[in-house]
């Protein structure tokens, strides 16, 4: 009888940080049970194994918020160290949920007790030595400081 095939579970390989800075999130208005904010994203940087640079200003983050969880869409741009131009889409969700611990790589934090802020982003470049960020699909923990988010992208395997 032959054997069955080896079970496969995708990994999550860490590639690099992005630091965005915020500016004062703006009040739009609300919908029907829905706080529609959007907060300005004025620069930050890009370090990692996988890619470093900046973060160029003039992006921003959209936030709906319905009851206790926010569905966030993101829209910025990256400039590699070599001068490419990077497009990020990074749309996710936070919300708070009892129970869950912080958890850490290496010896970061990368997300807090209690809370759940995770995105997916997706990127788009013409730059040969960046395709390989349209080409693979991406896990984002985000935690809040104090005038950045920080979100840790992940490459799916």
């Amino acid at each position: 009888m032959p054997k069955p095939p080896a079970s496969f579970a995708p990994e999550l390989t860490f590639a690099f940080e992005i630091r965005a800075e915020l500016s004062p999130t703006r009040h739009v208005g609300h919908g029907d049970g829905e706080l529609l904010e959007f907060t300005p994203i004025v620069g930050g940087t890009v370090t990692g194994p996988r890619l470093t640079g900046t973060v160029l200003p003039g992006g921003g983050d959209w936030s709906s918020t319905r009851g206790r969880v926010c569905q966030l869409d993101a829209r910025y741009l990256l400039q590699a160290d070599d001068g490419a131009i990077i497009d990020i889409v990074n749309r996710g969700y936070y919300r708070e949920r009892a129970g869950s611990p912080d958890q850490h790589d290496a010896g970061l934090r990368v997300s807090a007790a209690g809370v759940y802020y995770r995105t997916s982003p997706v990127f788009r470049t013409d730059a040969p030595a960046h395709r390989w960020l349209a080409e693979t699909v991406f896990v984002g923990l985000a935690r809040g400081e104090e005038d950045v988010v920080a979100i840790r992208m992940y490459a799916l395997s």
